[in-house]
């Protein structure tokens, strides 16, 4: 009996500890709940009086138009105006981002066939593709790939895939190389593979995970939220969402889906 009372007291003390760390894991993810929300109540308060900015922007250019200087002088001061616009919506872009990746995602699924969702896309697309020199292309399975989504969250996740390929693409089409965007969609047995292929200038190895995330992002401007809002909506869709890439060849960022029954 009197053996036993070390053990006591070691499962004791033992105990004890483990409680400790889980008050304090619980304090720490209180914590960062309420930095959560608190973050995202700053976010909505700074939209509002950066509307206002943009706006009274927009008019102070307007009136500079009017203005009887000397034409040079006017230039000159549009030019800033024009900066401070820029300014404003690439902060608006960031707020955006913010608060689509900090949010609470709700799918509203039902049914559907994924290629009638990726062509839409690549209808919308094309114009920007074209415009930024790339080739866009398609190659959509022909038979049905069903599968239980909430339409507009898989699009979003799919066009930022395609947003991120063309910006790795434009200094290429920029210089008259080839440029070439693929969308391809496919299912195989139990689940439907969605692909979004680029022949841009590749990711290094040691980045193909970081990528996903939180601001980390390989353009100048660009916020790095794009990539891991993508993939934590394919993850609520109970998907996956997985990068290959070779430097100098592309890189291919595939959705892998739990198809519907056929």
């Amino acid at each position: 009996m009197v053996a036993t009372v070390p053990v006591l007291l070691w499962a004791l003390r033992r105990a004890t500890h483990r409680a400790r760390e889980a008050e304090g894991e619980a304090r720490h993810n209180q914590r960062l709940a309420e930095l959560g929300a608190m973050t995202g109540g700053l976010a909505h308060e700074i939209k509002n009086p950066l509307s206002t900015v943009g706006l009274n922007a927009q008019l102070l250019q307007e009136d500079l138009a009017q203005l009887s200087i000397a034409e040079e002088e006017r230039d000159r001061l549009i030019r800033r105006v024009e900066t401070l616009h820029r300014e404003v919506d690439r902060l608006r872009g960031i707020l955006t981002d913010f608060l689509e990746f900090a949010g609470r995602i709700k799918l509203d699924v039902r049914s559907q066939d994924v290629r009638r969702i990726v062509e839409d896309l690549g209808d919308f697309y094309h114009p920007q593709c074209h415009q930024a020199g790339v080739v866009m292309r398609s190659d959509l399975s022909d038979q049905p790939s069903m599968a239980s989504v909430d339409e507009g969250m898989l699009k979003q996740a799919i066009l930022n895939l395609m947003l991120n390929a063309v910006q790795a693409m434009t200094p290429q089409a920029e210089s008259g190389e080839s440029a070439e965007l693929i969308l391809r969609v496919e299912r195989m047995d139990d689940r439907v593979h969605i692909q979004v292929v680029d022949t841009g200038p590749g990711i290094p190895v040691e980045k193909q995970e970081e990528i996903f995330h939180p601001y980390v992002s390989g353009r100048k401007g660009g916020t790095g939220l794009g990539l891991p809002t993508a993939r934590r909506i394919i993850e609520e869709h109970g998907g996956r969402l997985q990068v290959e890439s070779e430097l100098g060849q592309g890189t291919a960022f595939t959705i892998d889906l739990p198809a519907d029954p056929a």
